[in-house]
Protein backbone atom coordinates (compact mmCIF):
# COMPACT_ATOMS: atom_id res chain seq x y z
CA UNK A 1 0.00 0.00 0.00
CA UNK A 2 1.16 3.27 -1.31
CA UNK A 3 3.26 6.57 -1.00
CA UNK A 4 -0.32 8.26 -0.67
CA UNK A 5 -0.26 7.20 2.63
CA UNK A 6 0.21 9.43 5.88
CA UNK A 7 2.91 8.26 7.60
CA UNK A 8 4.88 7.24 5.80
CA UNK A 9 -15.83 -5.19 -10.85
CA UNK A 10 -15.25 -4.78 -13.70
CA UNK A 11 -19.08 -3.65 -13.37
CA UNK A 12 -21.38 -3.55 -10.32
CA UNK A 13 -23.37 -6.73 -11.25
CA UNK A 14 -24.35 -9.07 -8.79
CA UNK A 15 -23.73 -6.46 -6.42
CA UNK A 16 -26.62 -6.93 -4.28
CA UNK A 17 -25.84 -10.58 -3.96
CA UNK A 18 -22.76 -9.62 -2.82
CA UNK A 19 -23.52 -7.04 -0.50
CA UNK A 20 -25.47 -9.25 1.56
CA UNK A 21 -22.25 -11.65 2.11
CA UNK A 22 -19.84 -8.69 2.61
CA UNK A 23 -21.42 -5.48 3.69
CA UNK A 24 -24.92 -5.54 4.44
CA UNK A 25 -24.17 -8.09 7.35
CA UNK A 26 -22.89 -5.59 9.76
CA UNK A 27 -25.98 -3.46 11.21
CA UNK A 28 -25.03 -0.51 12.77
CA UNK A 29 -22.80 0.84 15.68
CA UNK A 30 -24.00 -1.55 18.03
CA UNK A 31 -21.89 -4.58 15.77
CA UNK A 32 -24.67 -6.86 16.02
CA UNK A 33 -24.12 -9.21 12.76
CA UNK A 34 -26.77 -11.63 11.47
CA UNK A 35 -26.40 -13.22 15.37
CA UNK A 36 -23.76 -15.31 14.19
CA UNK A 37 -20.64 -16.06 16.49
CA UNK A 38 -17.64 -15.02 14.85
CA UNK A 39 -16.28 -19.00 13.99
CA UNK A 40 -19.52 -20.24 12.87
CA UNK A 41 -19.92 -16.16 10.67
CA UNK A 42 -16.61 -16.73 9.30
CA UNK A 43 -17.51 -20.84 8.20
CA UNK A 44 -20.69 -19.46 6.49
CA UNK A 45 -19.05 -16.86 4.93
CA UNK A 46 -16.76 -19.27 3.14
CA UNK A 47 -19.40 -21.38 1.25
CA UNK A 48 -19.11 -19.79 -2.45
CA UNK A 49 -16.01 -18.78 -4.12
CA UNK A 50 -14.40 -15.86 -4.90
CA UNK A 51 -14.76 -12.64 -2.92
CA UNK A 52 -17.67 -14.56 -1.14
CA UNK A 53 -15.60 -17.01 0.38
CA UNK A 54 -13.74 -14.23 2.66
CA UNK A 55 -15.04 -13.68 6.26
CA UNK A 56 -16.12 -9.72 7.15
CA UNK A 57 -14.73 -7.46 7.78
CA UNK A 58 -12.16 -8.87 6.03
CA UNK A 59 -8.47 -8.68 8.07
CA UNK A 60 -5.83 -8.11 5.48
CA UNK A 61 -1.72 -8.43 6.45
CA UNK A 62 -0.35 -4.94 5.31
CA UNK A 63 3.03 -5.97 3.63
CA UNK A 64 2.44 -8.99 5.99
CA UNK A 65 2.57 -8.57 9.27
CA UNK A 66 4.48 -5.29 9.34
CA UNK A 67 3.93 -4.71 12.96
CA UNK A 68 6.68 -7.42 13.99
CA UNK A 69 8.85 -8.29 10.84
CA UNK A 70 10.08 -5.81 7.93
CA UNK A 71 7.89 -5.26 5.75
CA UNK A 72 7.43 -7.51 2.21
CA UNK A 73 9.42 -10.46 3.40
CA UNK A 74 8.43 -13.79 3.37
CA UNK A 75 9.41 -13.76 6.89
CA UNK A 76 6.07 -11.00 7.40
CA UNK A 77 4.05 -12.74 4.82
CA UNK A 78 4.45 -16.05 6.77
CA UNK A 79 3.55 -14.35 10.14
CA UNK A 80 0.36 -12.68 8.77
CA UNK A 81 -1.27 -16.04 7.83
CA UNK A 82 0.14 -17.67 11.42
CA UNK A 83 -1.90 -15.06 12.90
CA UNK A 84 -4.95 -15.19 11.23
CA UNK A 85 -5.01 -12.72 8.46
CA UNK A 86 -7.45 -13.35 5.84
CA UNK A 87 -5.49 -12.10 3.17
CA UNK A 88 -1.87 -11.46 2.73
CA UNK A 89 -0.52 -7.92 0.87
CA UNK A 90 1.99 -9.74 -0.68
CA UNK A 91 3.50 -7.76 -3.25
CA UNK A 92 3.75 -3.65 -3.89
CA UNK A 93 5.14 -4.63 -7.22
CA UNK A 94 8.13 -2.62 -9.08
CA UNK A 95 10.15 -3.56 -11.83
CA UNK A 96 13.55 -4.58 -11.75
CA UNK A 97 16.16 -3.33 -14.84
CA UNK A 98 15.55 -6.28 -16.69
CA UNK A 99 11.88 -6.63 -16.06
CA UNK A 100 11.00 -8.79 -13.57
CA UNK A 101 8.40 -7.37 -10.65
CA UNK A 102 9.75 -7.15 -7.30
CA UNK A 103 7.94 -7.02 -3.87
CA UNK A 104 9.46 -3.19 -2.42
CA UNK A 105 7.14 -0.64 -0.87
CA UNK A 106 8.56 2.03 -3.36
CA UNK A 107 11.43 1.61 -6.13
CA UNK A 108 13.46 3.50 -3.95
CA UNK A 109 15.28 0.72 -1.23
CA UNK A 110 17.49 3.15 0.65
CA UNK A 111 14.92 2.60 3.39
CA UNK A 112 14.00 -1.13 3.55
CA UNK A 113 17.09 -2.45 2.39
CA UNK A 114 20.80 -2.69 3.04
CA UNK A 115 21.85 -1.47 -0.36
CA UNK A 116 23.89 1.55 1.51
CA UNK A 117 26.25 -0.81 3.10
CA UNK A 118 27.02 -2.47 -0.59
CA UNK A 119 29.97 -0.27 -2.02
CA UNK A 120 29.66 -1.82 -5.38
CA UNK A 121 26.27 -0.15 -5.95
CA UNK A 122 27.74 3.41 -4.16
CA UNK A 123 27.11 4.60 -7.86
CA UNK A 124 23.74 3.74 -8.25
CA UNK A 125 22.70 6.44 -5.84
CA UNK A 126 20.65 8.74 -8.16
CA UNK A 127 17.98 11.51 -7.47
CA UNK A 128 14.95 11.25 -9.44
CA UNK A 129 11.66 13.24 -9.69
CA UNK A 130 8.86 10.26 -8.55
CA UNK A 131 5.44 10.91 -9.14
CA UNK A 132 6.56 14.89 -9.12
CA UNK A 133 8.39 14.08 -5.56
CA UNK A 134 11.87 14.99 -6.06
CA UNK A 135 13.78 11.18 -4.42
CA UNK A 136 17.24 10.41 -3.79
CA UNK A 137 18.57 7.41 -3.16
CA UNK A 138 18.68 3.43 -4.76
CA UNK A 139 16.06 2.84 -7.42
CA UNK A 140 14.64 -0.37 -8.51
CA UNK A 141 14.85 -0.49 -11.88
CA UNK A 142 18.58 0.58 -11.57
CA UNK A 143 19.32 -3.21 -11.17
CA UNK A 144 18.90 -6.54 -12.08
CA UNK A 145 17.39 -8.93 -10.36
CA UNK A 146 20.55 -11.00 -9.58
CA UNK A 147 21.78 -7.51 -7.98
CA UNK A 148 18.97 -6.86 -6.18
CA UNK A 149 18.96 -10.85 -4.81
CA UNK A 150 22.24 -9.65 -3.53
CA UNK A 151 20.76 -7.45 -1.09
CA UNK A 152 18.96 -7.88 2.69
CA UNK A 153 15.47 -6.36 3.52
CA UNK A 154 15.53 -4.15 6.63
CA UNK A 155 12.83 -2.09 8.55
CA UNK A 156 11.39 0.89 7.11
CA UNK A 157 10.44 2.80 10.26
CA UNK A 158 13.09 1.66 13.09
CA UNK A 159 12.25 4.71 14.82
CA UNK A 160 8.81 3.25 15.63
CA UNK A 161 9.45 -0.62 15.93
CA UNK A 162 12.86 -0.68 16.62
CA UNK A 163 11.71 -4.37 17.75
CA UNK A 164 11.93 -5.08 14.20
CA UNK A 165 15.19 -4.03 13.75
CA UNK A 166 16.24 -7.61 14.97
CA UNK A 167 15.56 -9.01 11.63
CA UNK A 168 17.39 -7.10 9.70
CA UNK A 169 19.36 -8.66 7.16
CA UNK A 170 17.38 -12.16 7.62
CA UNK A 171 15.33 -11.83 4.38
CA UNK A 172 16.09 -11.15 0.66
CA UNK A 173 13.65 -9.28 -2.07
CA UNK A 174 10.84 -11.36 -3.10
CA UNK A 175 9.96 -11.78 -6.39
CA UNK A 176 6.18 -11.86 -7.28
CA UNK A 177 6.89 -14.95 -9.12
CA UNK A 178 8.07 -16.39 -6.19
CA UNK A 179 5.01 -14.89 -4.08
CA UNK A 180 2.98 -16.79 -6.22
CA UNK A 181 4.81 -20.38 -5.55
CA UNK A 182 4.95 -19.08 -1.93
CA UNK A 183 0.95 -18.72 -2.44
CA UNK A 184 0.60 -22.14 -3.75
CA UNK A 185 2.97 -23.76 -1.15
CA UNK A 186 1.04 -21.98 1.73
CA UNK A 187 -2.27 -22.58 0.77
CA UNK A 188 -1.41 -26.47 0.29
CA UNK A 189 0.79 -26.41 3.37
CA UNK A 190 -2.56 -24.69 5.78
CA UNK A 191 -5.24 -26.75 4.27
CA UNK A 192 -7.02 -23.30 3.19
CA UNK A 193 -6.96 -21.14 0.30
CA UNK A 194 -4.27 -18.11 0.93
CA UNK A 195 -4.88 -14.90 -0.83
CA UNK A 196 -2.61 -11.82 -2.05
CA UNK A 197 -3.12 -8.57 -2.61
CA UNK A 198 -0.73 -6.83 -4.54
CA UNK A 199 -0.46 -3.39 -5.67
CA UNK A 200 0.90 -1.94 -8.88
CA UNK A 201 2.99 1.06 -7.56
CA UNK A 202 3.70 3.92 -10.10
CA UNK A 203 2.13 2.56 -13.38
CA UNK A 204 2.76 5.19 -15.02
CA UNK A 205 6.09 6.18 -14.19
CA UNK A 206 7.38 2.72 -15.11
CA UNK A 207 5.56 2.54 -18.50
CA UNK A 208 7.30 6.45 -19.39
CA UNK A 209 10.41 4.07 -18.76
CA UNK A 210 9.40 1.04 -20.73
CA UNK A 211 8.90 -0.99 -18.05
CA UNK A 212 4.98 -1.70 -18.10
CA UNK A 213 3.84 -2.91 -14.96
CA UNK A 214 0.33 -4.22 -15.65
CA UNK A 215 1.32 -6.00 -18.72
CA UNK A 216 4.25 -8.20 -16.85
CA UNK A 217 1.44 -8.71 -14.14
CA UNK A 218 -1.23 -10.04 -15.96
CA UNK A 219 1.49 -12.66 -17.82
CA UNK A 220 2.30 -14.08 -14.31
CA UNK A 221 -0.91 -14.55 -13.85
CA UNK A 222 -1.94 -16.28 -16.76
CA UNK A 223 0.78 -18.43 -16.21
CA UNK A 224 -0.15 -19.27 -13.10
CA UNK A 225 -4.13 -19.53 -14.11
CA UNK A 226 -4.76 -17.03 -11.50
CA UNK A 227 -6.00 -14.30 -14.04
CA UNK A 228 -10.11 -15.30 -13.54
CA UNK A 229 -12.97 -14.00 -11.67
CA UNK A 230 -12.51 -15.97 -8.66
CA UNK A 231 -8.80 -16.46 -8.35
CA UNK A 232 -7.48 -15.40 -5.15
CA UNK A 233 -5.82 -12.50 -6.10
CA UNK A 234 -7.06 -8.97 -6.02
CA UNK A 235 -5.48 -6.62 -7.72
CA UNK A 236 -4.58 -3.02 -6.32
CA UNK A 237 -4.00 0.61 -8.02
CA UNK A 238 -3.62 4.47 -6.71
CA UNK A 239 -4.20 5.00 -10.40
CA UNK A 240 -7.79 4.63 -12.04
CA UNK A 241 -6.60 3.51 -15.43
CA UNK A 242 -4.12 1.46 -14.23
CA UNK A 243 -7.13 -0.39 -12.69
CA UNK A 244 -9.11 -0.09 -16.31
CA UNK A 245 -5.95 -1.79 -18.37
CA UNK A 246 -5.68 -4.49 -15.87
CA UNK A 247 -9.72 -4.93 -16.49
CA UNK A 248 -9.34 -5.62 -19.60
CA UNK A 249 -5.94 -8.10 -19.31
CA UNK A 250 -7.53 -10.06 -16.17
CA UNK A 251 -10.83 -10.67 -14.96
CA UNK A 252 -9.13 -10.70 -11.30
CA UNK A 253 -11.49 -8.72 -8.77
CA UNK A 254 -9.44 -5.17 -9.14
CA UNK A 255 -9.31 -2.42 -6.40
CA UNK A 256 -8.64 1.42 -6.52
CA UNK A 257 -6.60 2.94 -3.76
CA UNK A 258 -7.68 5.98 -2.51
CA UNK A 259 -5.57 9.09 -0.70
CA UNK A 260 -6.21 12.23 0.39
CA UNK A 261 -9.86 13.99 -1.13
CA UNK A 262 -7.57 16.95 -1.71
CA UNK A 263 -5.15 14.45 -3.86
CA UNK A 264 -5.08 13.81 -7.49
CA UNK A 265 -4.19 10.50 -8.94
CA UNK A 266 -0.86 10.53 -10.53
CA UNK A 267 -2.47 9.22 -13.65
CA UNK A 268 -4.92 12.30 -14.12
CA UNK A 269 -1.80 14.73 -13.56
CA UNK A 270 -0.33 13.34 -16.27
CA UNK A 271 -3.03 13.28 -18.54
CA UNK A 272 -4.84 16.74 -17.56
CA UNK A 273 -8.07 15.26 -15.48
CA UNK A 274 -8.55 17.71 -13.31
CA UNK A 275 -10.69 15.74 -11.02
CA UNK A 276 -9.59 15.00 -7.48
CA UNK A 277 -10.26 11.49 -4.98
CA UNK A 278 -13.21 14.12 -3.48
CA UNK A 279 -14.62 13.78 -7.35
CA UNK A 280 -14.11 9.64 -7.35
CA UNK A 281 -15.74 9.68 -3.46
CA UNK A 282 -18.91 10.87 -5.00
CA UNK A 283 -21.84 8.59 -6.55
CA UNK A 284 -21.36 9.63 -9.50
CA UNK A 285 -17.32 8.99 -8.92
CA UNK A 286 -18.32 5.78 -7.50
CA UNK A 287 -20.51 4.75 -10.20
CA UNK A 288 -17.87 5.12 -12.43
CA UNK A 289 -15.45 2.75 -10.99
CA UNK A 290 -18.05 0.30 -10.16
CA UNK A 291 -18.13 -0.12 -14.52
CA UNK A 292 -14.31 -1.67 -14.28
CA UNK A 293 -13.66 -2.51 -10.69
CA UNK A 294 -15.09 -4.34 -7.86
CA UNK A 295 -13.80 -2.58 -4.85
CA UNK A 296 -11.99 0.90 -3.12
CA UNK A 297 -8.86 1.15 -0.66
CA UNK A 298 -9.70 4.11 0.84
CA UNK A 299 -7.33 5.77 3.67
CA UNK A 300 -8.96 5.32 6.76
CA UNK A 301 -10.05 9.59 7.07
CA UNK A 302 -12.25 9.12 3.82
CA UNK A 303 -14.58 6.80 6.06
CA UNK A 304 -14.15 8.46 8.84
CA UNK A 305 -12.86 12.20 9.23
CA UNK A 306 -10.29 13.24 12.24
CA UNK A 307 -10.88 16.73 13.32
CA UNK A 308 -7.66 19.40 14.16
CA UNK A 309 -7.28 17.06 17.61
CA UNK A 310 -6.35 14.19 15.64
CA UNK A 311 -9.74 12.35 16.79
CA UNK A 312 -12.50 10.77 15.27
CA UNK A 313 -15.43 12.75 13.94
CA UNK A 314 -18.69 11.74 11.90
CA UNK A 315 -18.55 8.68 9.44
CA UNK A 316 -18.83 10.46 5.72
CA UNK A 317 -21.41 8.73 3.74
CA UNK A 318 -18.59 6.91 1.80
CA UNK A 319 -19.46 3.75 2.72
CA UNK A 320 -23.22 3.24 2.37
CA UNK A 321 -22.27 5.21 -1.16
CA UNK A 322 -19.56 2.62 -2.17
CA UNK A 323 -21.97 -0.53 -1.17
CA UNK A 324 -24.89 1.10 -3.51
CA UNK A 325 -22.16 1.17 -6.11
CA UNK A 326 -21.92 -2.66 -5.63
CA UNK A 327 -18.22 -1.92 -4.12
CA UNK A 328 -16.24 -3.33 -1.36
CA UNK A 329 -14.07 -1.03 1.10
CA UNK A 330 -10.81 -2.34 2.05
CA UNK A 331 -9.59 0.93 3.96
CA UNK A 332 -6.06 1.26 5.42
CA UNK A 333 -3.95 1.15 7.36
CA UNK A 334 -4.63 0.17 10.93
CA UNK A 335 -1.68 0.07 13.14
CA UNK A 336 -1.29 -0.32 17.43
CA UNK A 337 1.41 2.55 18.27
CA UNK A 338 0.01 5.63 19.90
CA UNK A 339 1.35 8.12 16.48
CA UNK A 340 -0.98 6.30 14.18
CA UNK A 341 -3.86 5.82 16.08
CA UNK A 342 -6.61 8.68 16.59
CA UNK A 343 -6.21 10.83 19.24
CA UNK A 344 -8.73 9.58 21.14
CA UNK A 345 -6.74 5.72 21.14
CA UNK A 346 -3.73 7.10 22.17
CA UNK A 347 -2.76 6.03 26.07
CA UNK A 348 0.56 7.41 27.52
CA UNK A 349 3.43 9.20 27.55
CA UNK A 350 5.47 6.73 24.97
CA UNK A 351 4.87 7.75 21.43
CA UNK A 352 5.17 5.06 20.13
CA UNK A 353 3.64 2.10 22.94
CA UNK A 354 0.61 0.52 22.06
CA UNK A 355 -2.88 2.25 22.72
CA UNK A 356 -6.14 1.10 22.16
CA UNK A 357 -5.79 -0.23 18.96
CA UNK A 358 -8.80 -2.83 19.96
CA UNK A 359 -11.06 0.67 20.05
CA UNK A 360 -10.30 2.00 16.79
CA UNK A 361 -10.69 -1.28 15.15
CA UNK A 362 -14.00 -1.40 16.55
CA UNK A 363 -14.97 2.26 15.37
CA UNK A 364 -14.03 1.50 11.84
CA UNK A 365 -16.03 -1.56 12.12
CA UNK A 366 -18.97 0.15 13.23
CA UNK A 367 -19.09 2.50 9.66
CA UNK A 368 -19.53 -0.88 7.80
CA UNK A 369 -16.89 -1.19 5.90
CA UNK A 370 -15.91 -4.27 4.39
CA UNK A 371 -12.32 -5.29 5.77
CA UNK A 372 -9.43 -3.44 6.44
CA UNK A 373 -5.17 -3.09 6.17
CA UNK A 374 -3.62 -3.51 8.80
CA UNK A 375 -0.10 -4.04 10.15
CA UNK A 376 -0.97 -6.23 13.69
CA UNK A 377 -3.20 -9.15 11.51
CA UNK A 378 -3.51 -10.71 15.15
CA UNK A 379 -5.18 -7.67 16.89
CA UNK A 380 -7.57 -7.29 13.88
CA UNK A 381 -8.28 -11.27 14.23
CA UNK A 382 -8.98 -10.64 18.03
CA UNK A 383 -10.76 -7.14 17.29
CA UNK A 384 -12.87 -8.74 14.97
CA UNK A 385 -14.32 -11.61 17.17
CA UNK A 386 -15.09 -8.68 20.07
CA UNK A 387 -17.09 -7.28 17.17
CA UNK A 388 -18.59 -9.79 15.73
CA UNK A 389 -19.73 -11.33 19.22
CA UNK A 390 -21.09 -7.83 20.14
Amino acid sequence: MGTQESDERRTAGGGTGRRALLGAAVLGAGGAVLGLPGAARAADARHGGGLKSLPVPTVIGHRGASGYRPEHTFGSYELALDLGADIVEAGDLVPTRDGHLVCRHEPEIGGTTDVADHPEFADRRRTKVLDGVSTTGWFTEDFTLAELKTLRATERIPANRPHNTLYDGRWEIPTFEEVLRWQNEQTRKRGRQVWIYPELKHPTYFRKLGLGTEERLAKLLRAYGKDRKNSPVIIQSFEPTSIQRMSKLVRNPLAVLLSGAGSRPWDFVETGDPRTTADLVTPRGLKEIASYAQGIGPTLDLVVPKDSAGRLTEPTTLVRDAHRAGLVLHPYTMRNENPFLPAEFRKGGDPDAYGDAFGAFRAYFATGIDGIFTDNPDTGVLAREDFVNG
